[in-house]
């Protein structure tokens, strides 16, 4: 079976690297927000690895004012 890409803007969830890429922040930073947000909804474990859910990772990036 062959994959379809799928542009991150479309995804449900993203790699942190993905993260990264859509919205302009470190790598770095972004492991930073997963680790003082442990439990938080846009935080989505499968297994050993983390994805960002898309949708609630832009809610909270609505909602704060310093990263």
């Amino acid at each position: 079976m062959e994959k379809i890409p799928i542009p991150p803007w479309r995804k449900y969830s993203l790699s942190v690297e993905e993260t990264s890429a859509l919205f302009g922040i470190g790598e770095k930073r972004v492991y930073d927000i997963l680790r003082s947000h442990e439990g938080a909804q846009f935080i989505l474990e499968i297994g050993s690895h983390v994805r960002i859910k898309r949708v609630l990772f832009e809610k909270y990036l609505d909602e704060v004012t310093t990263l």
